[in-house]
Parts: structure tokens; C-alpha cells; sequence
């Protein structure tokens, strides 16, 4: 798996949405996991070549988990 990390949650969804548009499949819809950090804003996906991608942000400046 491969990670890469936004700017922001909102920029998460968009890229979530274009790799889905795009082929992708979806491995976990955008949201924060009780796993990590209240500010670990993370999607999860699928290339159309199999590779699980991470999307990613945890900017403490956003509303987090428990917000």
C-alpha cells in the first residue's frame, strides 16, 4: 500500500472521488478511524492495477473525531 498525504479532509474526498470516476475501487470511504489520531482524516482505494492507495490528511487546525 501507498500513502499520500492532502492538504485537507475535503481535498481526501475529492481525490477519493476522482480515482472512483476514474476506475478505482473503493477500500473505505472517507471518514476518521478510531485507530489513529482524533485527526486522522483517511480514504482508502483501490488502482485499477490492484494497488491499495491511501489518501490522507491529519491537520490539527480541522475538526477532528471527537469535534
Amino acid at each position: 500500500m501507498i500513502a499520500f498525504e492532502a492538504r485537507c479532509q475535503s481535498q481526501v474526498r475529492d481525490l477519493h472521488a476522482a480515482a472512483l470516476a476514474a476506475g478505482g475501487a473503493n477500500e473505505g470511504h472517507p471518514g476518521f478511524r478510531v485507530s489513529y489520531g482524533p485527526h486522522f482524516y483517511v480514504s482508502y482505494l483501490r488502482d485499477p492495477q490492484g494497488n491499495k492507495i491511501a489518501l490522507f490528511s491529519s491537520d490539527p487546525n480541522e475538526p477532528g473525531r471527537d469535534d
